[in-house]
């Protein structure tokens, strides 16, 4: 099997990171529409971090936001971050590997849509949020289309050709738990009679 981001170096390559915008619109608008919300009701400016940007769709959607002073956007990829570059934005794109990269600063917004699965340890990723990159009061929130009650998701292991766990919802909550989050709750976005939905996590 490819590592997953020797898969999502190809897909940049092929154009395929754009079907992976259009395919997660939906989910992510939802998600993102309940960040904003809340920060709006905060009121006060915020920083944002989109953990596997991709081409930075998400990173520059949120700059867009009148509070938001500040978007950035991490890939593995950095095929993803020539594309996310190619917009000429205010946005700051970073290449490097999630579970080693250091960073400088703690985020009040930190956003990730399909990429937790493919961690090698999604539990010490989750700790390391939690402990470094999440300020005080902040908020996490990650979409995974890849769980045990989605059953259409049970084979894209092999149908990429790349590893992915697959946990139950009860699972994934108890590890953002143990993780050390505090208050952690879930939903289902972008479900229809077809598709099982998204698994939102939201944490602080």
């Amino acid at each position: 099997m490819k590592k997953p981001i020797e898969v999502f170096s190809e897909w940049a390559l092929n154009g395929k990171d754009k079907g992976m915008e259009k395919n997660h619109a939906n989910p992510v608008e939802e998600m993102l529409n309940f960040i904003t919300k809340e920060r709006n009701e905060i009121g006060n400016e915020f920083s944002f971090l989109d953990l596997g940007c991709g081409n930075g769709w998400v990173v520059r959607k949120m700059l867009k936001e009148k509070l938001c002073n500040k978007a950035v956007g991490i890939d593995g990829s950095i095929n993803m971050i020539t594309n996310a570059k190619a917009f000429n934005d205010n946005c700051k794109y970073i290449v490097g590997d999630l579970e080693e990269i250091e960073l400088q600063q703690k985020f009040d917004v930190i956003h990730s849509m399909e990429v937790l699965y493919y961690i090698d340890e999604p539990a010490d990723l989750l700790e390391k949020i939690a402990k470094f990159w999440l300020a005080e009061n902040g908020r996490l929130i990650i979409g995974i289309d890849r769980y045990f009650e989605n059953q259409e998701s049970h084979s894209w292991d092999t149908d990429v050709g790349t590893k992915m766990h697959l946990k139950s919802e009860h699972e994934w909550v108890e590890m953002f738990k143990a993780a050390g989050f505090k208050q952690v709750s879930s939903w289902r976005a972008n479900v229809n009679d077809s598709w099982a939905g998204t698994l939102v996590i939201s944490a602080n």
